[in-house]
Parts: structure tokens; sequence; C-alpha cells
């Protein structure tokens, strides 16, 4: 089998000068990597290979890939653009107040850890969903990677093994985490033979998760762990397809998320924000001082108008066309202040009245899929489903509590995202895919909390406007700005340029590293006249990989 897949891969995930690459992936571990790669030269498209990736990733990193979370799917394929919203929901028993104590003060802690956290999850009917939509190969074979995986074991990646420590140290024995991941050491063979059973019994159908003996399980574990989650609110769960988000930017169309997340909304502001206050970064170097500056007055904007406007539109009215409208966008960038920080109180909404993970491919046939999901927090709410051995989420915290009151991420929210039954909590998810004519030119996602539509946007500057190859894109150094902090530049945990400090110190900012982890996690595929190219943030554990030109093409299952 390994031979096999060095035979039909590419290992370094350089351009193809000849144009005879025929598919390309970035993934968050080389266990995706492999399995993906693997559906692929079969024969699968990009959708076999989303879903052979994910549940993969539900084992091999189970920070972040979950059976118990949700996420979002953007595609491309066979020409049409569609959007698949897989987010979690609210119980039918949560309530607006459920976080708030007697004398209304956040009691943080409970939106997450344990069983109160947790959303009803989403990402197995997702999963199903789209391959019912456009899946060529048999779905119980997609899963086979993962349940070999889960039950013969895997070596556990040394920042797998730290992660798992910090966060059994940060749940202090309140849940049952450490029973599951309590000895994960790096190059021990890790096992999940719970995790396995459940995986087959969803390899054999996938309504399981919702109706099943797995549903059955996760009930159970929620009224032992004080949560919320009932047998109704699992069979009641659907995912949903909407209308991606799409604009124009520098010759391309950009597609991306829409509501309930504020990351494509929020991208396609900060895209038109640049393009509008053009003249101010004329003669600015890339990710000097002053560069750095502006971006964070694009952002301390875009900010501004997500904690007041944006929500699950099937709970909330979410004034999308007018946010993205060039009129008012212009205006915004009207208000920039090139060479002073602007307050946070001069910048309001400007209308009238950690842990998520991603993967990008591109397959024989130029399809293409962007997916991002996760359980929120690394290792989610740190509970374990009893009997089915996967993680449930803490998504519960993404809603706002209270308007004003800031979550683990430090974002403040607004009344648009207060929690109702039903409804899906605000993300910053942004899935992203930029067509050139009409196929897929740059497919790029991320994780990182609040961080991952800023995180996007830089990677898209740095490869258009400052013409970087890709993996220098992704790991050319990044930084964040969000309001309430309106003097507070973030930036990845490892050094910046000494003069880029000095210069944003000198214009009042405090510079720190980002307190939660690296900005972002970036995996990214382009495709253009001299072939393909895939780049692994240097952030993570991720593999990029080519796919050689000989594999066969999927064919649409009829």
């Amino acid at each position: 089998m390994i031979a096999r897949l060095l035979a039909a891969l590419l290992l370094t995930a350089t351009l193809a000068a000849d144009g005879r690459a025929a598919g390309a992936l970035a993934m968050p571990d080389r266990f995706a990597a492999d399995a993906a790669a693997a559906v692929m030269a079969g024969g699968g498209n990009a959708i076999d290979a989303a879903v052979a990736a994910a549940f993969t990733l539900a084992v091999t990193y189970p920070e972040a890939g979950n059976l118990g979370g949700g996420g979002f799917l953007l595609s491309v394929m066979d020409g049409e653009a569609a959007f698949l919203d897989f987010r979690e929901v609210a119980p039918a028993a949560a309530e607006a107040a459920m976080y708030l104590d007697k004398n209304g003060s956040f009691r943080a802690r409970d939106a997450l850890v344990g069983g109160l956290a947790s959303g009803v999850p989403g990402t197995v009917r997702g999963l199903a969903a789209a391959h019912a939509r456009y899946g060529t190969r048999p779905w119980a074979g997609l899963l086979e990677p993962a349940i070999r995986l889960a039950r013969e074991g895997f070596a556990v990646p040394a920042d797998l093994a730290e992660a798992a420590a910090e966060t059994r140290e940060y749940l202090a024995g309140e849940t049952n985490f450490a029973r599951y991941f309590g000895d994960l050491e790096p190059g021990r063979f890790f096992r999940q033979p719970e995790l396995a059973a459940t995986l087959e019994r969803i390899a054999q159908d996938p309504d399981d998760f919702y109706r099943g003996r797995s549903a059955g399980l996760l009930v159970a574990q929620q009224a032992r762990s004080g949560g919320l989650i009932t047998a109704a609110d699992l069979a009641g769960y659907e995912a949903r397809w909407r209308k991606p988000l799409t604009g124009s930017w520098r010759g391309y169309q950009v597609l991306t998320a829409p509501p309930p997340s504020s990351g494509g909304v929020a991208l396609l502001q900060l895209l038109a924000l640049r393009e509008a206050s053009e003249g101010l970064f004329l003669e600015t170097p890339h990710n000097s001082a002053r560069y750095v500056h502006l971006l964070a007055e694009l952002e301390k904007r875009v900010f501004a108008d997500r904690a007041r406007y944006l929500a699950d539109p099937d709970f909330a009215p979410v004034p999308t066309d007018a946010l993205l409208d060039p009129v008012y966008l212009a205006r915004r960038a009207g208000t920039i202040t090139a060479d002073a920080i602007s307050p946070a109180e001069a910048v309001p909404p400007g209308l009238e009245t950690p842990h998520t993970t991603h993967f990008s491919l591109v397959d024989p046939a130029g399809n293409a899929v962007s997916l991002t999901y996760t359980l929120n927090w690394d290792f989610g709410s740190g509970v374990v489903v009893e009997g089915a051995g996967f993680l449930l989420n803490n998504e519960m915290d993404d809603f706002s509590a209270a308007p004003g009151i800031p979550n683990e991420f430090g974002v403040v929210g607004g009344a648009a995202n207060a929690i109702a039954p039903g409804k899906r909590m605000l993300s910053s998810m942004t899935p992203t895919i930029l067509l050139h004519g009409d196929a897929p030119a740059i497919v790029l996602g991320t994780p990182g909390g609040s961080t991952i539509f800023t995180s996007v946007f830089q990677v898209l500057l740095n490869l258009v406007d400052a013409g970087l190859a890709p993996q220098a894109a992704v790991d050319a150094p990044r930084y964040h700005h969000q309001l309430p902090q309106a003097r507070l530049i973030r930036h990845d945990q490892w050094p910046i340029p000494a003069e880029t400090r000095r210069g944003l110190e000198t214009l009042g900012y405090r510079v720190a590293p980002n307190d939660w982890g690296p900005l972002g996690d970036i995996q990214l595929v382009t495709a253009g006249p001299r072939g393909l190219a895939a780049a692994a943030d240097r952030r993570g554990r991720g593999v990029a990989r080519i796919l050689a030109a000989d594999v066969r093409l999927p064919t649409r299952k009829q």
C-alpha cells in the first residue's frame, strides 16, 4: 500500500513545470494527506477525498478533527459552486442567559468545559450530505483509513502529545478527558477501539450518529456530564446548503463563507477596504510597521461591524449586502488614520441604526474543496462520549452570553448572536476559493478563531499583491488586531523583525505574541498556467502534496 502511494505522489509540493500534475492537497497532517491522496489516486473526486480526510483527522488530529463538532465546506464541483453549513446548533433546552449567574456575571468556564458547553454536532451529517450530492466512491470505503488508524493505532506526534498534556492540566480532572488522552507520549502508538467501533457503525449508516447506537451513547454522556443535548436534538439536526458569498478582487472571483460565518463577510470587507485605501499603501513596504498599522486600521472597522450585525441568518436579519456595498466600504476606508491609531470609541459599527482545522484540495478534474471544521477550543469541551470514543465540542462559547461580554477569543458579540434553541452560533471560519475565469485558482483556509479571516486576508495579499511564492506566502509573519483592544497588535509566537516592532511601538501599539497559539495553520493550493502548487503552514504539522498525472479521473456516481 505504501509503495503504491509513493509511486502515485510527488512528495514535494512544488509547481509542475510541465503542467502534468493532476491534483494537489494541503492537509493538517500526513495521515489525512495519505487518505485523501489514495482516494484521488484510485479515481475519487475532491469530495470523496475530503470525506476520507475529515474522518481520518477525527482519529489522528483529535484536538480539532472531529465527529462531535461541526464546520463549513465550500466546493466547486463540475463548475458548480456550493457551500454546505454543518455548524453546530444550540440544544432545544438552551436559554439566552444560561451562562449568567444571578448577578448577571458570565460563568465563562461553563461555556468551555463540560457537558453544558456543547452544541448539537453537525460533522457526520454534513459529510454525508456532501457525499450524497457529489461523491463518486462508496461511502463505507472512504472511512476505511480512519477505521484502520483508530483500530491499529498511529505514532503520536510530539505536538499532539504536548497539546494533550496542556489540556489535561487545564481541565484539572473536571471531565473524563484524561481517561482517553492521558497517556499520549511522542512516538508511542495510540489506539482508539471505541472510536473504531463508532466509525464502523457510521460506515454502515451515517444516520447511526443521529438516531442509532452512537446517538444513544452521546445522549447518555450528556446526561452524565450535565449537558442539554437530547435524542430529539440529534434526530432533528440538519446540514444546510447555502449560496456562497461572492465578490471580485484583483481580477479574481472570490467565493467564501456566508453567515452564520462572519469570516466570509469580513474577508470580503477587508479585501474591498484594502482596494479602497490603495493610496495609503503606496510606497509602503510589505509587512513594515506602517503596513501592519494600516491592516490593523482595516481590521478594527471589520470587527466593529462583526460584533453588531452578524449572526445566524435563520434567526436574525443580517445586512450582508449593506456591509459589502462599495459605497459604504469606501466611506469606511475614508476614516482610516494613516499615521495614528484610531481609538476603539472612534470606530463604531458603520451601518446606520485554539481550535479548528482546515484542508484544501484540487482533484484531477479541477474540482476544488475548501473545508474548515472544529471543536472550537483544543479538544473541545474535554468530554469524551464513553463507549463511542469521540470528543464533544465547546461551541456554545461562540454565542454572545450577553452583549459586550468577550468570549475565549476576546471577541465581543451583540444581541444578534444571543443563544436561542436551534440557532447556529456565529463563526469566523472562512473556507475560500478564488476563481480565475471559471476555474479554481486559489484554495485556502485556516483554523485560528477570530484570527481566521485576518490570516486568510494576509496570505491573499502575500500571494497576489506582494507576489510571494505559495509556501513563502503561507510562512510569512502574520499579525492580528481586533477590538476592543485598540492598541494591541498580536503576532506569531516567534520573533518579528526588530524594525517592525520599533515602528509599531513608536505609533503607540503594544506588540505581543498571540497568547492562544500560532496565527492560523493555512493550507493552500494554487492552480495556474504553470500547473499546481500546494503549501502547508510551517506553524502546524501539515503536509502538502502534488498528485502525479497518471491517476484515474473520477466519474460522477449515477
